[in-house]
């Protein structure tokens, strides 16, 4: 769906474990609409949403796409943004149910268009196949465990030769630069993922900045201390500001560190460049050494290095027992697809979008 401008990855296989961001990104009590699709691998859940969005897009609305970090070339999500609406694959890992049932959320069960007397005939390799995607799964968590632990030691080493005081001071500077205080408005975030560890590598989204807004603030940081307190300050600064933005979590400690922030409605960006995210060089750039003492990251210079090493050993393991889980995964996939009525499924589709829009 090369087309669509804007995608992200709403979950991520991070350092600490597989994280869902699919609940900070609908609000019920402004007004959101949630449609939870449910049904087996190989059901149409992708399918259905790719043909959502392109309905959506032919209507004029502006869509946003999240994508599956275990296949990127599947579908996770939907949102229709002027219209609050999203398209949730509301199955495992990223298990999601109605806390709000007809109020905000609904269910759109595909289960019902597959034959449970064919599945049942392959009970066992069904099983077999799921429960061999689940150890692989388990095994790449475990390398990315491990890659968690060596960049941690980085992080805390950059801590520490980073001039906190002299960050923050620099960040007050650029919100009260470009960030007016909007009165009697409340602000809010929308969580989110650029990049993401896939069976096909490190993917990362970094044109959505481009094509969401014209001005794009760049700060450059390898190990992302700096610009995470950076980030982490305009964040707070814009939402107690009145502004709705979209706050993109570091994919490998989404719980601790910030890469970047957009807000729409100012049009513009702060993000932070390094080996995996890329952007435009016309782009104002702000080098993150300026807040690190030089004496001592020369001296921490060799440790880095050689822990930046292990974790590319570790990643690439990662990695490729993610593909090895995605082959597995397609192999599920086909006992289901064989039992699928899809001509009924295909008029389902075709029904639920002429009513929809």
């Amino acid at each position: 769906m090369e087309d669509f401008k804007s995608k992200y990855f709403l979950a991520a296989n991070s350092y600490k474990g597989f994280i869902s961001k699919f609940k900070d990104n609908y609000f019920p009590e402004k007004g959101y609409r949630v449609y939870i699709i449910k049904g087996g691998p190989g059901t149409g859940k992708s399918s259905f949403m790719k043909k959502i969005a392109e309905k959506a897009k032919e209507k004029g609305h502006t869509v946003t796409l999240g994508y599956c970090s275990s296949d990127p070339d599947s579908l996770d999500a939907v949102i229709i943004e002027d219209m609050k609406t999203l398209f949730f694959d509301g199955t495992a890992p990223h298990t999601l149910d109605p806390v709000y049932p007809g109020v905000c959320e609904s269910i759109i069960d595909l289960g019902r268009f597959w034959n449970e007397k064919e599945l049942q005939k392959n009970r066992y390799s069904i099983i077999s196949a799921a429960n061999i995607n689940k150890a692989f799964h388990k095994t790449a968590s475990l390398y990315l465990s491990a890659c968690g632990e060596v960049r941690y030691d980085s992080i805390k080493i950059a801590k520490g030769y980073t001039e906190r005081e002299k960050v923050i001071k620099f960040a007050n500077a650029l919100c009260r630069k470009y960030i007016q205080k909007k009165p009697n408005s409340t602000g809010f975030e929308h969580i989110r993922f650029l990049e993401a560890v896939t069976p096909k590598g490190i993917v990362s989204f970094t044109d959505t900045i481009a094509d969401t807004v014209d001005r794009v603030f760049v700060i450059n940081d390898k190990i992302g201390v700096a610009a995470g307190i950076i980030c982490d300050y305009i964040r707070t600064y814009a939402v107690s500001s009145g502004y709705e933005i979209i706050t993109v979590k570091n994919p490998y400690f989404p719980e601790d560190i910030i890469d970047h922030i957009i807000i729409p409605e100012l049009n513009f960006a702060f993000v932070t460049e390094n080996k995996f995210n890329k952007f435009p060089k016309d782009s104002v750039r702000i080098h993150a050494r300026r807040f690190y003492n030089p004496h001592e990251r020369l001296a921490q210079k060799k440790r880095i290095s050689f822990n930046e090493k292990v974790e590319n050993e570790l990643l690439y393991s990662a990695i490729q027992t993610l593909n090895k889980a995605k082959t597995s995964h397609d192999i599920l996939e086909k006992y289901y697809i064989e039992t699928m009525d899809f001509e009924g499924l295909n008029e389902f589709f075709a029904n639920f979008t002429d009513n929809f829009f």
